[in-house]
């Protein structure tokens, strides 16, 4: 299968460059150069995974990615000019899944690029275990990749859907951040602590009666995350 991918930046020279390394990966191509044309886009054609930058015109890439959240569930790779740790936490909490800061290295992008779309699309497919997992008020159907929370439907990151199956399937055991990171991401695990801490306080606003006060997903002081059985 040829996979489409959605890059986004308002500066042309590298919606070239990347055009050429992606198509030379054997994956197709489409091209933005601001967050409203992205969106228009994704309304016409098919996209597995979004290339975007931060900083752009008309509407920069972290409101493109609030509203590309609200509708698709898509893996997005946040390109940007910016290296800090705080921006790269900003794209997280937006929704993003990937950070790459420029100027990039074509071989480690095309090798993130590879690994998002081999983790999503298995996570779409039949290769993850059957099955229906409950914890607490949530339930998931894992055939599905359906999650609801007392009975209705929430809408999980694919991320965010990895680490709540791996607690749910694994109840009472405590996964540090790393673990986590391992487990979920596939890679080797190097300060990962504030990646983890995001996508856990995301989980639990859409699951938790109460995210500051959780119930469901506990954190164990200097150890790790854990859903428990009681």
């Amino acid at each position: 299968m040829n996979y489409n991918i959605l890059v986004c930046d308002d500066e042309k020279d590298i919606v070239y460059a990347l055009e050429i390394y992606l198509k030379a990966e054997g994956y197709n191509v489409f091209k933005a150069y601001d967050g409203e044309e992205a969106l228009e886009v994704l309304k016409k054609e098919q996209v597995h995974l979004c290339i975007m930058d931060l900083m752009m015109p008309k509407m920069d890439g972290i409101s493109a990615i609030l509203k590309i959240r609200n509708d698709y569930n898509i893996p997005i790779i946040i390109l940007s000019a910016k290296s800090e740790i705080t921006d790269k936490i900003i794209g997280l909490n937006v929704g993003a899944d990937d950070y790459i800061v420029k100027p990039f290295n074509a071989i480690e992008l095309i090798a993130r690029v590879n690994s998002v779309i081999r983790r999503f699309m298995k996570l779409g497919s039949a290769e993850i275990e059957q099955g229906i997992y409950t914890a607490g008020r949530v339930t998931i159907k894992d055939n599905s990749k359906e999650v609801y929370v007392d009975g209705k439907p929430i809408a999980l990151t694919p991320y965010e859907y990895k680490i709540l199956l791996l607690l749910a399937k694994n109840k009472n055991k405590v996964f540090s951040s790393e673990d986590i990171y391992k487990e979920v991401w596939e890679e080797e695990a190097h300060d990962v602590k504030k990646i983890i801490s995001v996508h856990i306080s995301h989980l639990r606003d859409k699951v938790e009666i109460n995210s500051r006060k959780p119930d469901l997903i506990r954190s164990i002081y200097g150890m790790g995350y854990k859903i428990s059985e009681d």
